[in-house]
């Protein structure tokens, strides 16, 4: 089972502590703080660390401000950090900028803005960003952008890793009769993911008359268990 997923944009120490920046250690103690339950801590080394103008901690600013950490909830404000990281090049930034301009939190709804930011967000390297394009196509909320189109956009976010890529790229197998295909990219789904990709396992194989398919959603559930209790 993979471990909890990072939070869009926290840093991952990748030199000795020793070489790492100050803004680097503070987004890393305030990560801590998040894993910890420390919400009000972690806001408190976001702040510290986005004086410096680093984007990295702009952006994680503004996921505080976005989902409340330690701060009451404020999208609009969340937009004006994630507007200026993303200004200067951050991905993440970018794909949190999207998803607010995708739900209209903050912002007036804009999908052609969102979709415009995932692919910028992709293009720096967020792989979570061709999920949320095969998405916009699925549903076709662009005229211009067949549903077909998709599919291929959950295959590179599933060639990049990504585990809603996996599931989302199994359920279009699925219902194209590609059963097979679709057992690889559940079982990659259940093997890389976390707590919400495996609700949705479940909750979207449960009830599947294919005993391998029913498997994998018992398996999930377990795991789903697993990761609520700890």
């Amino acid at each position: 089972m993979a471990e909890r997923p990072k939070e869009r944009g926290a840093s991952s120490p990748s030199t000795s502590p020793a070489s790492l920046s100050p803004v680097t250690i503070q987004l890393l103690l305030g990560q801590i703080c998040l894993d910890k339950g420390k919400p009000a801590e972690a806001f408190s080394l976001f702040e510290v660390a986005s004086r410096s103008g680093d984007p990295r901690a702009l952006n994680m600013l503004g996921r505080a401000y976005e989902r409340g950490w330690g701060v009451a909830r404020n999208p609009a404000a969340a937009c004006a950090y994630f507007t200026q990281a993303a200004a200067d090049g951050d991905g993440w930034a970018m794909f949190n900028l999207a998803d607010l301009y995708l739900a209209g939190e903050g912002v007036p709804q804009d999908i052609r803005k969102a979709y415009s930011l995932y692919i910028s967000s992709a293009q720096n390297g967020v792989s979570k960003a061709f999920n949320m394009l095969g998405l916009i196509a699925e549903n076709g909320s662009l005229p211009e952008l067949e549903p077909a189109k998709a599919q291929d956009f959950f295959l590179a976010a599933a060639q990049s890793g990504d585990c809603w890529g996996y599931l989302n790229l199994a359920r279009n197998d699925l219902s194209s009769g590609r059963t097979e295909a679709a057992i690889k990219w559940f079982s990659r789904a259940l093997e890389e993911g976390f707590r919400d990709v495996f609700k949705a396992l479940e909750t979207l194989l449960q009830d599947h008359p294919d005993p391998r398919l029913h498997a994998i959603a018992e398996q999930a559930r377990q795991c789903w268990r697993a990761a609520t209790a700890r």
